[in-house]
């Protein structure tokens, strides 16, 4: 008898087309992600409460523009606040914008933060203000906002352009914080991690589309004689 390829499995019963993950709109796993993005403004409001109740002042750990010692500050300055009423103002968008953005999978959410915490960081560190320590999460809120912009172009996703759409017009207000002018407010935290956001998005389509298998054309068996 000739040899014949194997035979692909019968789809699943009721399976349609498969989802793309890098165009969903939403977390696959809604309740891990909403663990996730709580759990981490938990740990902001844990931090504030301690420097509140503890002796010294947390925002010292934050960033001093081009001093070489507060260069471990990129690392601390997401979690410190200037006060509660700074860190309420960055709740709602740190909550809603961590959420969607693990619409690929808190794998893919943990690189756009890494990319967006360090990028901002290191942006600050280089032009910053010199005389005053920065700290605030917005810098990841600004760069979470822009990756979920852009995505969609990168990805050719109308859902994800029409939810993009939707975020800028109700925050679209956010956009004035990346100008300089306002006094006490980071423009370049906000600047460099929408910008990071960007290049986190363009980073991870492009890592999509290399990993992305090529369609082979479908070949008869071998139909020896």
């Amino acid at each position: 008898m000739p040899p014949l390829p194997p035979a692909s499995p019968p789809p699943a019963a009721g399976s349609g087309k498969p989802v793309d993950a890098a165009k969903r709109i939403l977390p696959p796993n809604p309740k891990a992600a909403a663990f996730v993005a709580l759990g981490f403004v938990a740990v902001l409001y844990l931090v504030e409460l301690l420097d509140v109740i503890l002796p010294g002042k947390f925002t010292d750990g934050g960033i001093l523009s081009r001093d070489a010692s507060s260069l471990d500050g990129i690392l601390w300055a997401p979690l410190l606040h200037a006060n509660w009423s700074h860190l309420f103002s960055n709740t709602v968008p740190v909550l809603v914008f961590s959420f969607l953005a693990m619409a690929a999978g808190i794998g893919r959410f943990a690189v756009v933060t890494a990319i967006i915490w360090l990028v901002s960081g290191l942006g600050v560190w280089l032009v910053g203000p010199s005389n005053a320590y920065t700290v605030g999460a917005s810098g990841l809120a600004f760069g979470w906002l822009a990756y979920l912009l852009v995505r969609g172009l990168f990805h050719r996703s109308l859902a994800q352009i029409a939810v993009a759409v939707v975020l800028l017009g109700i925050w679209s207000g956010m956009l004035w914080g990346l100008l300089p002018g306002n006094p006490g407010i980071s423009w370049q935290g906000h600047l460099f991690g929408a910008l990071a956001g960007i290049l986190a998005a363009w980073l991870t389509s492009r890592g999509e589309r290399v990993k992305a298998p090529k369609t082979e054309p479908t070949t008869p068996g071998n139909l020896g004689m």
